[in-house]
């Protein structure tokens, strides 16, 4: 698994989870102003994904394998007192590895994202054009994927950039097999682990921020969610961000800024003295 570390090794760490089919260049303009304001950021690119190991079997991938693949990535780092900043699969993997390593998170940064357990009900149309798209399109650009999804375009060095880990198709098997994996009904395997991560952050008390942007039509909403049940959204500092569900691409340097507000928000410091 490859990942950027970038800032001082002593400073607050900060886990940069990009989601599909992008990979931590997403995270680019975000990157150095967290650095600069001296946290150690850490973003790496999935299994399946940027500069990582590329298993070229859709069957290859699972949610489980995902789950343990990053377990395995913050067990080898050790890493500790941790800031989760996810988006999109980004959350869907960050927030349950949170929830089953408590101890090792000291707060999370939601934008654009969820953790379904299978029991929302109907899927919205969009996802169900992206899931049929993703598996049956014998087109599948990265970076034109990546400029739909956001507000901006993309210029030509930018796409290359998101086209370069991808160059044929045997390279994609991971990006095609992400949306076909998300809890959508009852018979999914991942519900049972999703429904026990939801039960932690309903008694999640540490700094829980969300920053999700105007211009998402997946996720746009979802926010309130958390706010009704996850104890630490209470009091937080909570924003919109201009963007589509890219809004990390739309409004980098915001979403950035908003990660170190909240790592210098006196909730964090009052984590800090109890050890948490």
């Amino acid at each position: 698994m490859h990942y950027v570390d970038e800032g001082p090794k002593d400073g607050k760490v900060i886990l940069m989870l990009h989601g599909e089919p992008s990979w931590s260049y997403l995270y680019r303009y975000m990157i150095p102003v967290c650095a600069a304001a001296g946290h150690r950021v850490i973003a790496p690119d999935l299994i399946g994904f940027g500069k990582s190991d590329k298993p070229d079997q859709q069957s290859d991938y699972s949610y489980l394998n995902h789950m343990q693949w990053l377990q395995a990535f913050i067990d080898k780092l050790n890493l500790k007192d941790i800031t989760l900043v996810c988006q999109d699969w980004g959350s869907l993997l960050g927030l349950r590895l949170a929830a089953e390593n408590e101890s090792r998170f000291a707060a999370i940064v939601l934008g654009n994202g969820m953790l379904p357990t299978g029991d929302e009900g109907e899927m919205p149309m969009v996802l169900k054009i992206w899931r049929n798209f993703a598996r049956y399109s014998p087109w599948f650009p990265i970076g034109k994927i990546i400029e739909m999804g956001s507000f901006k375009s993309l210029s030509k060095d930018e796409k290359r950039a998101y086209n370069a880990p991808f160059p044929n198709s045997k390279y994609k098997a991971g990006a095609r097999a992400f949306p076909a994996l998300i809890p959508t009904d009852s018979s999914n395997p991942a519900n049972g682990a999703n429904k026990a991560a939801w039960e932690i952050l309903k008694q999640w008390h540490k700094p829980f921020l969300t920053t999700f942007s105007n211009g998402d039509p997946v996720t746009r909403g979802l926010e309130k969610i958390f706010h009704q049940q996850v104890p630490g959204c209470k009091d937080m500092p909570h924003i919109k961000l201009k963007g589509g569900h890219f809004l990390q691409e739309d409004a980098g340097t915001e979403f950035a800024q908003a990660v170190n507000a909240l790592l210098a928000h006196p909730k964090m410091a009052s984590q800090s003295q109890q050890g948490l």
